[in-house]
């Protein structure tokens, strides 16, 4: 191993990749910043494009930040209603639910969260608002307990996922980054990305499907909000092959010993020349 390249958003991330990875001392690089830059962040940390043997793309929110109730990505804990990846960031979930407009915030649920009750919520969480500003997460759990009852997910779970993917753009960073990534890759070089739901995945799989073949993608990516992406994405695809037809997803032991993999699932594609 020549040099390995960390990047993160969260400091906290990087303190502890820091500790956890310190046995490969100055061959380490820990970068703070953003996969949406991830073409800048690796020339800027010395590494050319057409030269990485490998890159793992670790998407959405990570279990050290569900567990910490300040972070506000739990609605199962009690904090601020934040779910900012980065600390620093511009825009936090309060800020949404305090702020934007009623068809807004439903637009949100709906898309980014899939929740058929989007609307309901949206009124509720409105309504709501004018009695008393979101502060915390469980301000905005007690208003969507009250707009849906059913078995299975816990009521909250998709517009807490669809408000955090607002908050952090998940699906645009993410959109963004496969294709620089690919040109990061030196041939036998290989990208994998472990995304941990559908939406995550169609972009992955979709983005992976185009860059495999000879000609541009096909179709359109609604989640490229720039011209820059937009013209990454439209680019002839570098030659590249599918490792797996299907995704590879997690061991029935695997899933024992960490029940968050259940809904993991890995792709990977290779540089072939």
């Amino acid at each position: 191993l020549e040099t390995l390249v960390g990047i993160d958003q969260d400091p906290v991330a990087l303190q502890l990749a820091a500790q956890r990875l310190a046995a490969h001392g100055d061959k380490l690089k820990l970068v703070s910043g953003n996969f949406a830059d991830l073409a800048r962040l690796a020339e800027d940390a010395g590494v050319a494009k057409g030269t990485v043997d490998g890159i793992l793309l670790d998407i959405g929110t990570s279990s050290l930040q569900l567990d910490e109730a300040e972070r506000g990505f739990s609605f199962m804990r009690d904090g601020p209603l934040d779910m900012r990846m980065n600390p620093n960031g511009p825009m936090t979930a309060a800020d949404i639910c305090n702020n934007w407009a009623e068809e807004d915030i439903a637009q949100v649920i709906w898309e980014y969260g899939e929740d058929r009750r989007s609307r309901v919520i949206a009124k509720k969480v409105v309504a709501q608002r004018e009695i008393k500003p979101f502060e915390t997460t469980h301000d905005l759990v007690k208003v969507i307990g009250g707009a849906r009852f059913g078995k299975g997910n816990h009521p909250a779970t998709l517009t807490f996922q669809a408000l955090r993917i607002a908050v952090n753009q998940e699906l645009h960073v993410l959109s963004k980054a496969l294709p620089q990534a690919a040109e990061l890759l030196a041939p036998g070089g290989r990208l994998a990305v472990i995304s941990f739901h559908s939406l995550e995945d169609r972009i992955v799989k979709q983005a992976f499907k185009d860059l495999t073949q000879d000609a541009g993608p096909r179709h359109k990516n609604k989640y490229a909000r720039d011209e820059e992406t937009a013209a990454l994405s439209a680019e002839t695809s570098p030659p590249l092959r599918l490792v797996h037809r299907r995704p590879v997803t997690a061991t029935e032991a695997e899933e024992k010993v960490n029940p968050r993999a259940r809904s993991a699932k890995l792709r990977i594609i290779e540089r072939v020349y």
